[in-house]
């Protein structure tokens, strides 16, 4: 195996001790993970699928910028299966810079919320919100599942393991 394309991982976060501060940087944690591992990623293989469901790295990112968008700014998404696929004429820097922007977007307005018990402040029209605690656990969750299948997406194209 090439162990030239071998990144160090990165430990889990050392966050502070309050539930916020916990859940916030495991969040920013698995953020930059599925970032990293799609940072660079060589043409065409990133949109290749690897899977039989068709899964390829690429739209692993592009889907997480539309769960973001959905969770923490409030946009609709009327079909969760287009969300896979960035469009063709997308590079990869452009669909990095896009979740990575949506990410800032969501920051600064989770920089808002003190209370996990509130609703998460831009719901989804004609929906009830969530609580910031459901929104941060579920983007946890969300994210850190697809970040696992990037890993293996990743290693299958070019080798490519850790953070």
């Amino acid at each position: 195996m090439d162990t030239t394309s071998r990144r160090r991982d990165t430990p889990p976060p050392r966050a502070g001790n309050s539930e916020i501060e916990v859940l916030r940087g495991f969040l920013d944690y698995v953020r930059s993970a599925i970032a990293a591992k799609v940072d660079g990623a060589p043409e065409p293989q990133v949109r290749t699928p690897a899977v039989p469901s068709g899964t390829n790295l690429l739209g692993l990112l592009e889907h997480l910028t539309f769960v973001e968008r959905a969770t923490f700014l409030g946009e609709e998404v009327t079909n969760w299966k287009t969300t896979f696929h960035a469009a063709p004429a997308d590079s990869v820097a452009d669909v990095v810079d896009r979740y990575r922007t949506t990410v800032e977007r969501a920051n600064e307005v989770l920089d808002g919320c003190t209370d996990l018990g509130a609703p998460v402040p831009r719901p989804q029209p004609g929906r009830r919100a969530p609580s910031i605690r459901w929104a941060l656990t579920h983007m946890i969750e969300e994210t850190g599942r697809h970040a696992g299948h990037a890993d293996i997406l990743r290693e299958l194209i070019d080798s490519a393991t850790g953070r």
